[in-house]
């Protein structure tokens, strides 16, 4: 009896060691697998795309149906990585994934995907075939990131994550300051040393932080969309009326418009306000300021004020506002501004030119293109344009969608842009990435890489504003919110007036936006 209990035992040691073989080497099983015509579909859409060599493993989750999956991703040099599945979920392992990237960049990488269908038959999908490019990005991503906000703000807080693995911190949330708002977050080039956050709370009133190389200073004035020029003495920034409306239907419900506006110029030496003529014309709506990466040319979108009531919502005629992209020379060592000229005219492409951003190498400048008004993210219209700066011609670039594409950056580098995006479905705002080539085609992009394949899928938290930074903010987060709470270190003096110019007393909640 002992004996046969022996022979029994060993029979199946072998078996599960059998199985345990085959499950373990999946391309020994799958060599027999029945060949597919097309790739599998897989979640999120990892396919066709150039990624960066120091990007966390691309974590997918394959939709096909099946008992098991089996996926094996290989490249020309460097040891494949094979993960074996029952869900169907792909986990790559990041020290395997760092190895396999890094000593392949400029090459292909594939992805085999093979999975066992309810008749016990392996299937082969048609390959996966990406590319490693062989510049990196930038580090550090930072974004605001919140709920969809229609009438209050409530835990919205800026955050920072690791794009070569998955690892996020906090930089500031507005509950340490009373359920605050906090938004426009920016920085001098790529450079993580200095960042300002404009500040909104109904206890503690409208402010901006200005964090620099570990210390932290409270403006007494809220700045908008901001840009600083390259040297970091001098920051334009925004001075908006910006105000939240409803339509009664549509793709998206909201609308804004910006009823008053100009731009301004804090020097960190003096610790002055100044608004030259050319950025602050009465009958005119300036917004979105961004420099030429040697610091000559401040661009920004500026419109005519089609009402006469400023104070009325929607004001007559808002929809049909289109912004002109301008720019004004400025000689920092002399501090002297030059005249205003038209870029871009809203007349010659009949539509709304906002949020110019210049690649660090002055190549390129990127912007969004939408049927009218100041604000991309909740015109479904607004789809993303790429200008060559030596010759002037612009195009409409490929990798846009039916809804709205928005905010984004340039990488130091200027091989790679991150941008809003709410392809999606329309709803929820996503970041996206994608590579731009020495010619200036942007590759097809793909959604920031998470953890857990199935991530979004329940997620109704939205990213907005995402800058690509070349490390880590080490700001401290509680001094940020210490300073926060403070009175002002700094008065301002506006040394204008116009409906956009901040009042005194809390903001209403209700003019937050995305």
């Amino acid at each position: 009896m002992k004996r046969r209990f022996i022979i029994i035992g060993i029979f199946c040691s072998a078996f599960i060691l059998s199985g345990a073989w085959l499950l373990f080497r999946p391309s020994e099983v799958i060599a027999k697998g029945t060949q597919v015509a097309y790739e599998p579909n897989i979640t999120p859409d990892y396919s066709g795309i150039v990624i960066p060599p120091n990007i966390a493993p691309l974590n997918f989750r394959i939709l096909e149906n099946g008992l098991s999956y089996r996926v094996k991703i290989h490249s020309e040099l460097g040891t494949p990585i094979e993960i074996v599945s029952k869900t169907g979920s792909i986990r790559i392992p990041l020290r395997k994934w760092r190895a396999l990237l890094k000593a392949n960049k400029g090459n292909q990488v594939f992805v085999d995907v093979y999975i066992k269908n309810t008749d016990n038959k392996w299937l082969q999908f048609q390959r996966i075939t990406n590319t490693i490019a062989k510049d990196d990005i930038d580090q550090t991503l930072v974004y605001r990131f919140m709920k969809s906000i229609y009438n209050a703000w409530k835990d919205i807080g800026i955050y920072q994550r690791s794009l070569t693995d998955y690892d996020v911190s906090l930089i500031m949330h507005g509950r340490s300051f009373g359920q605050g708002c906090l938004n426009c977050h920016s920085f001098v080039g790529n450079a993580p040393d200095t960042m300002t956050i404009g500040l909104r709370s109904a206890t503690y009133g409208s402010s901006t932080l200005l964090a620099r190389n570990g210390t932290v200073h409270k403006i007494a004035a809220k700045w908008g969309y901001t840009a600083w020029h390259p040297t970091g003495r001098l920051a334009a920034y925004s001075i908006n009326k910006i105000i939240q409306f409803f339509h009664t239907a549509g793709m998206e419900v909201r609308d804004v418009v910006d009823l008053d506006s100009a731009l301004a110029c804090y020097h960190t030496e003096t610790k002055k306000v100044v608004c030259p003529a050319e950025l602050a014309d009465k009958n005119r709506l300036e917004t979105y300021p961004t420099w030429s990466p040697d610091g000559r040319f401040l661009y920004f979108c500026s419109g005519p004020i089609l009402w006469q009531n400023r104070d009325t919502v929607p004001p007559q005629n808002y929809d049909k506002l289109k912004y002109d992209l301008r720019r004004v020379p400025y000689d920092i060592e002399t501090d002297k501004w030059g005249k205003a000229e038209t870029v871009l005219s809203a007349d010659e492409t009949q539509l709304s030119i906002l949020l110019p951003r210049i690649s660090p190498d002055g190549r390129f400048l990127l912007f969004c293109m939408c049927r009218y008004g100041c604000f991309p993210i909740y015109q479904p219209s607004s789809d993303l344009y790429l200008m060559d700066l030596a010759t002037g011609n612009y195009r409409r670039l490929d990798i846009n969608s039916e809804y709205s594409e928005s905010w984004h950056s340039w990488s130091s580098n200027s091989r790679w842009i991150a941008f809003s995006s709410r392809r999606q479905g329309g709803a929820l705002t996503r970041t996206y990435l994608s590579y731009v080539d020495e010619t200036g085609r942007v590759h097809k992009p793909f959604v920031l890489p998470q953890k857990d394949p199935d991530y979004y899928d329940s997620l109704l938290e939205t990213y907005s504003v995402p800058e690509l930074v070349k490390s880590k903010v080490k700001v401290n987060k509680s001094l940020l919110a210490r300073i926060a709470r403070s009175k002002p270190f700094e008065a301002v003096d506006i040394p204008i007036i116009t409906g956009a110019t901040p009042q005194t007393g809390p903001p209403e909640p209700w003019q937050e936006r995305e």
